[in-house]
């Protein structure tokens, strides 16, 4: 029985230093206020930018506003599905920080979707 426990308790302690390094990861990928996410989602350029599905509302721009909610919440509040988020949104902020065209990014749709996961490359 003491070696469940103790198994029991390392598990635990790992999954909350797994949780810390997403929430530490997703911190950096997110360089955008929660203010300015939402004002930026608002814009006709955010709407405009991204895949969508049977032409609602794109990807990023629905993950944009979880992410607002994400980042309004308390840690404690946060479920395992607001964690797999978190994760995603850091996938794909590196990823598309990988595919930076060249020149004046400012009025692009690669920076203008970058933003509707929360990050602004010219930050």
């Amino acid at each position: 029985m003491g070696s469940e426990r103790g198994a029991d308790h390392r598990a635990g302690r790992d999954a909350a230093a797994a949780r810390d390094a997403v929430a530490s990861e997703f911190g950096a990928a997110v360089n955008m206020t929660p203010k300015e996410l939402e004002d930026w989602l608002d814009t006709d350029e955010s709407r405009s930018a991204g895949q969508r599905r049977n032409g609602g509302e794109s990807t990023g721009h629905a993950s944009g506003r979880r992410i607002v909610e994400l980042m309004r919440a308390k840690r404690a509040d946060l479920s395992d599905q607001d964690y797999d988020h978190m994760n995603k949104v850091v996938g794909y902020v590196r990823r598309h920080l990988a595919q930076r065209p060249s020149g004046d990014v400012k009025d692009t749709k690669w920076r203008h979707s970058l933003m509707n996961w929360g990050h602004d490359p010219l930050k």
